[in-house]
């Protein structure tokens, strides 16, 4: 087997917050590949850090009334507490605020700047009279523009779905002080992401087989087809007051947050090489034969997909190898929620005396190599941890163990498989040949390990249990617990080989579920008296072998347990992102749902008119970054509307589509043309999706 040199990454999580079972699924879905990548002899490094610069952390760390290295700094060792907790182990967790960050994000600047790739711009923005700063959109709140609703964020309307400007918004304030902003030009920096060099590199990137294929499908949808050019460029800085690094040679300019934490992913291995003797230039240069992934949510696939690639490539850094984004979490099929006390941190989940290995595997049981969202049902939660880990897995070593202590000074079989592969004593007709399965499970090695290369842990699992189905059937065929009443010899003999072979098979399963289960391992490790499972293990068995007196391995969930974890988080619910709170990454983005608006009696509801409509053509509009212009369909006559969904389709997707219009909404006039009604989308985090109707509807149908 010839030795990999891989390097791993997670996405960083912001300073501001607590982690939380969302953003576990990410960190799992990584510790399971690193460790089986470990298990393989391969020479493999996981780094992360800790997300520090922005607004958000200069203005809580302001509230709190301390600086924002000392809020950082302890928001760092919570999160760490939080990720070993669950087993998650980094070889560096560090953090962007660091020397080794500002070097390199001052470094790939430079060479950006050199290549042509930065330009100035005179912008303008609302700017926080009283605080002396410029607002970012999640601080400027006001009335949406096209419904009206009060309290709405600068960028979208949680009431209507709307997607528009700050300046768009009526009457707004700031979120950090309440006073009424005002608009102020200021000079920001960009990286020319639309220049032809970078879309010509990155369309070649993101269909050469770094990324899957529905995120390949979505980059080609953003970048348009051959010949378009649908990239922005991207706003790399920010105006003092800021928390992060200034940008060399411009006073009170700094770097925008989303350019220097991917550069985190650098700094972080190169204080791990500084440390442990790395040649670090192995695996950041170009040209090497080592490896380089990340593992992110698929909300900010933008960043990692079409970004970061552009600023690496450019500065003279290699491109990574894959880009893994995953799906979101939900909970008993619903989004994250503080009311049902759904919105489950880290730290209650460990508090009230939950095992975290039974999260670890119940997440592996829903994994796979896509970016389908994860779903935590607490009900199949308790049942498959208690019936699969408990009830198959660990069975199969407290029904035997006690035997050889007990009867054979614990200590295994010197032999229990001839030559021809058989056991060595004869078999009646109803018993299994435990050899032959023991082959079996050894000839699994290859089959499992391909699943967990693929980060099709959800297979992985259905394998490993279908082979302990196996293990449970074999011990009960033998009987252990007869053989051991029976006098004679050869019973003796047999009960002796019985149990020697559950363990090796328990040992077996042991080695398969490891990635998983690490400490749970560990403890079969010491229980065997074996040292550290490797994957090649899988080729050997344990004979004539002393182990240590069995102690009972791992316990039931009870449902009190959960009961108990649900009341705690209605207690104390996690904070999502508001003004002072922001959300970085998709488990936080996604639970940023509107709440349910004020009841309406079913007079108000008739009032809308809604209507099935099919968009006849679909183009996008000069001069707007979020609109495209749909021409709709609804049976009588035709009607313009403008969407504000050009960042979830292209226009060739859409044509022929059936979706659902509000066809009595007033029409409103606006710089592109007038728009004639609205389409119904839904989006919360990661839309906008379109509303279909089901297959029969034709356009004009009224929905009632």
């Amino acid at each position: 087997m010839n030795k990999r040199k891989i390097l791993i990454t997670s996405a960083l999580p912001y300073a501001n917050g607590s982690i939380h079972l969302g953003h576990l699924v990410e960190y799992v879905q990584t510790d399971i590949w690193v460790r089986f990548q470990k298990m393989q002899g391969h020479e493999v490094y996981y780094v992360c850090a800790d997300d520090t610069h922005g607004t958000p952390i200069m203005l809580r760390a302001e509230k709190e009334g301390i600086t924002p290295e000392a809020l950082i700094e302890r928001v760092h060792g919570e999160h760490l507490r939080d990720f070993s907790g669950f087993h998650v182990e980094f070889d560096n967790y560090y953090t962007t605020h660091s020397p080794e960050t500002r070097q390199y994000s001052e470094e790939i600047y430079r060479k950006l700047q050199s290549a042509g790739l930065i330009v100035v711009r005179a912008i303008e923005q609302l700017y926080d009279p009283i605080k002396h700063m410029f607002l970012p959109d999640r601080f400027i709140k006001g009335e949406c523009p096209k419904c009206g609703a009060k309290d709405q964020y600068g960028d979208n309307c949680e009431a209507c779905g709307a997607a528009y400007t700050p300046t768009d918004l009526r009457n707004p304030y700031s979120a950090v002080s309440g006073a009424a902003p005002v608009k102020k030009t200021t000079e920001h920096f960009f990286f020319k992401l639309s220049d032809p060099r970078c879309v010509d590199f990155l369309r070649e990137w993101t269909t050469s087989g770094t990324l899957q294929p529905e995120a390949a499908n979505k980059m080609h949808e953003w970048l348009g087809a051959p010949g378009e050019n649908k990239l922005a460029d991207w706003d790399i800085s920010r105006d003092a007051p800021y928390f992060g690094f200034e940008i060399p040679d411009v006073p009170g300019k700094y770097f925008y947050v989303w350019l220097d934490a991917p550069v985190g992913y650098i700094g972080s291995f190169k204080n791990l090489c500084d440390r442990r003797d790395i040649d670090f230039d192995n695996f950041w240069k170009t040209g090497t034969a080592t490896e380089l992934y990340h593992f992110i949510g698929k909300d900010i696939l933008y960043f990692h997909a079409l970004f970061w690639p552009a600023m690496l490539h450019y500065a003279d850094y290699r491109t990574p190898t894959r880009v893994f984004a995953h799906g979101f979490l939900t909970v008993n099929g619903e989004k994250m929620s503080k009311s049902r006390g759904t919105f489950i941190t880290a730290g209650s989940y460990l508090d009230k005396g939950l095992d975290p290995e039974w999260l670890r595997y119940y997440y592996a049981t829903k994994l796979n190599g896509t970016m389908e969202d994860v779903d935590l049902n607490l009900e199949d939660f308790l049942m498959r941890v208690n019936s699969d880990l408990v009830g198959k897995y660990i069975n199969i070593a407290s029904r035997c163990a006690g035997f050889i202590t007990r009867h054979f000074d614990g200590r295994l079989c010197d032999r229990i498989c001839g030559p021809n592969g058989n056991s060595y004593l004869p078999l009646n007709d109803a018993w299994v040949d435990g050899c032959a399965l023991i082959k079996k499970l050894q000839d699994a090695a290859a089959q499992i390990a391909g699943l967990y290369e693929k980060r099709e842990y959800l297979k992985a699992a259905k394998a490993i249990m279908g082979l302990a189905d196996e293990a449970n059937q074999y011990v009960n065929d033998m009987r252990p617990w007869e053989l051991v009443k029976q006098e004679e010899e050869a019973s003796k003999t047999r009960l002796h080989e019985v149990c020697t072979i559950a363990l090796n098979l328990f040992r077996l399963l042991t080695l398969y579920l490891k990635p998983v289960l690490p400490r749970l391992a560990n403890n079969v490790e010491t229980f065997l008296d074996i040292p550290p499972l490797q994957w090649r293990d899988a080729e050997t068995l344990l004979l004539g072998h002393g182990i240590r007196p069995y102690k009972h391995l791992m316990t039931r969930i009870e449902q009190k347990q959960i009961d108990a974890m649900i009341e705690a988080n209605k207690q104390a619910p996690a904070p999502t992102a508001d003004a002072h709170s922001p959300a970085r990454h998709a488990e936080a983005q996604q639970h940023l749902g509107a709440t349910l608006g004020a009841t309406i009696s079913i007079d108000d509801f008739s009032k809308v008119d809604l209507r099935v409509a099919k968009i006849v053509n679909a183009e996008h509009v000069q001069g707007a970054d979020k609109l495209l212009k749909l021409t709709l369909d609804i049976g009588s006559e035709q009607r313009t509307v403008f969407a504000g969904i050009k960042s979830a389709y292209d226009p060739e997707q859409l044509r022929g589509r059936l979706t659902v219009m509000v066809a009595n909404l007033a029409p409103r006039k606006m710089k592109f043309g007038v728009s004639e009604g609205m389409v119904l989308a839904a989006g919360d985090g990661d839309g906008p999706y379109l509303l279909a109707p089901d297959a029969g509807a034709r356009p004009g149908m009224k929905i009632k």
